[in-house]
């Protein structure tokens, strides 16, 4: 027996084979049966209500058509593993119907193809699990907002080069956290907008000669506009790109605050301590708290980047048609990366809204450490009449002198400031202690910081004022969006409810 027969032989003679079944069909009809189901059915309904509304089927027929529909067993089509009968989904759905409404039910694929078909549920499927995914952002924003009201003034020392640098506050850092995070929103609500366009009325790729409208059926769910080519609607996949480009970004942002948070509640660090139900103990080592659920924020986010660039691999160097890489082969990393969103941003909501932070220990790290240098050289520069070059100069000068002596910046006093203009200068600058002190003190230097975007308590009190107004409003569009997308799924049963109870001619659609 020679290898192709040995092969059929195993494989079996016709459509599908053993192994691609078992490599491509059943793992795609597991995916669609749980993510697929519902939306396919509103596509059903939609199509159906503007087929009759464009004349193309009369109320009867359509009539029959929903009954198939309406009498399908959802839990079944659950509960159903793929035996090879049908080749996915969309038939054995399509077959059922037709039990239950007879022939005409064929009518229901008029003027359709399941490429249309197809990008349009997964166009639906993933809107939904973006707005989740925003959901969890916009709650975790909320969260953050409260915890940088708690610390606006609490005093840390910013690093840059992971080395100390100048005094801010703990909601100064995060803050920032917090507009990195506005950014993402915006990323992913511009991934959501290009997502929720209609594909269907495209057919197979060139439309059809039936007078359909693609608007209505957009319009009935819930999609604000129809892609404009027909070609663009089966073909284009940037739609994907964009959300796993959106996807990646905000991970790896995440990444490198969890990294931070990590750091920071090292012992040796000691500035923030991971609630109780956050950490683990180890299994011999009884004096540790292990944070990690830091490290699980950490490793799911690079997951969750693993994810999108699978997509992005996947996108690369296919045609630009209707292709398998783009469906059911993709699909999966994309919801799988947008669900691991959701469930990341819940928990680092649940586990920064209930970190401590220890203050008297970071404020004595502020006061001891040179990182009010920069403000000393600005005194000098004001109160000597010296150029800033100078004052900069003779600073430096004093933090030579006195990490040689041994000393920390509580230890700076006009003597030493004097002793470091004359090594610069050549003579003091007799200043009063009062004004050596004041510039080395860091409350000091972050209360005159009162810049937009500085870390001085009361221009933290206007930042948060003007977040919390940017995001109530997006909060406010994000249920307004959720509930219009809801109630145009609950008006495609609404709009067929008199079907076979009324006379045709007084059928109204509302259209």
């Amino acid at each position: 027996m020679n290898i192709r027969k040995s092969i059929l032989k195993k494989e079996g003679q016709k459509f599908p084979g053993r192994t691609y079944t078992e490599v491509v069909l059943a793992p795609a009809y597991e995916h669609a049966k749980q993510s697929l189901l519902e939306p396919m059915l509103a596509v059903h309904k939609a199509h159906l209500i503007m087929l009759v509304e464009q004349e193309l089927l009369q109320v009867s027929g359509a009539s029959q058509i929903l009954a198939g529909i309406s009498a399908l067993d959802k839990e079944a089509l659950l509960q159903s593993t793929y035996d090879g009968t049908y080749e996915d989904l969309f038939f054995l759905v399509e077959h059922q119907i037709m039990n239950v409404a007879g022939e005409i039910a064929g009518n229901l694929h008029l003027a359709r193809s399941r490429n249309d078909m197809g990008v349009a549920m997964y166009r639906m499927v993933l809107r939904d699990k973006l707005l989740q995914a925003i959901e969890s952002l916009l709650s975790f924003q909320e969260t953050l907002l409260t915890v940088i009201d708690t610390y606006k003034e609490t005093i840390v020392l910013g690093h840059t080069h992971t080395q100390q640098a100048q005094p801010m506050t703990f909601s100064h850092y995060l803050l920032g956290m917090f507009d990195v995070v506005d950014r993402d929103l915006k990323r992913l609500k511009a991934a959501y907008d290009t997502c929720n366009s209609s594909p269907l009325g495209a057919a197979a790729l060139t439309t059809t000669g039936f007078p359909i409208d693609r608007n209505t059926v957009a319009k009935l769910l819930g999609f604000p506009k129809i892609i404009k080519c027909a070609y663009d609607s089966i073909s284009g996949a940037d739609y994907l790109g964009e959300i796993a480009t959106a996807i990646q970004l905000t991970f790896i942002n995440l990444g490198r605050f969890s990294q931070d948070f990590l750091i920071w509640s090292s012992q040796e660090f000691s500035a923030i301590r991971v609630a109780d139900p956050y950490v683990q103990t180890s299994s011999i080592m009884p004096q540790k708290r292990n944070p990690v659920s830091l490290e699980h924020i950490r490793a799911l986010s690079s997951s969750g980047i693993g994810n999108a660039q699978t997509v992005l691999q996947m996108l690369h160097n296919t045609p630009y048609g209707d292709i398998n890489d783009t469906e059911d082969d993709l699909q999966p990393y994309l919801w799988k990366g947008l669900h691991l969103l959701d469930q990341v941003f819940r928990l680092t909501n649940v586990v920064v809204g209930t970190i401590e932070v220890n203050e008297a220990l970071l404020k004595r790290r502020a006061q001891e450490s040179f990182a009010t240098i920069t403000e000393l050289a600005d005194t000098l520069f004001r109160e000597a009449d010296i150029p800033f070059r100078t004052s900069h100069s003779i600073a430096s000068q004093v933090v030579k002198i006195a990490l040689d002596r041994g000393l920390n910046a509580t230890h700076v006093t006009s003597v030493l400031v004097d002793e470091a203009a004359k090594a610069v200068i050549g003579f003091p600058l007799n200043l009063p202690e009062e004004i050596i002190r004041t510039a080395m003190d860091p409350e000091h230097f972050v209360k005159i910081r009162t810049l937009p975007g500085g870390p001085a308590p009361e221009e933290m009190k206007r930042a948060i004022v003007e977040r919390e107004a940017s995001l109530h409003q997006n909060i406010s569009l994000y249920h307004a969006e959720v509930n219009r997308i809801k109630t145009c799924m609950e008006q495609l049963d609404q709009l067929t409810s008199h079907w076979g109870k009324t006379d045709e001619d007084e059928i109204n659609t509302g259209h």
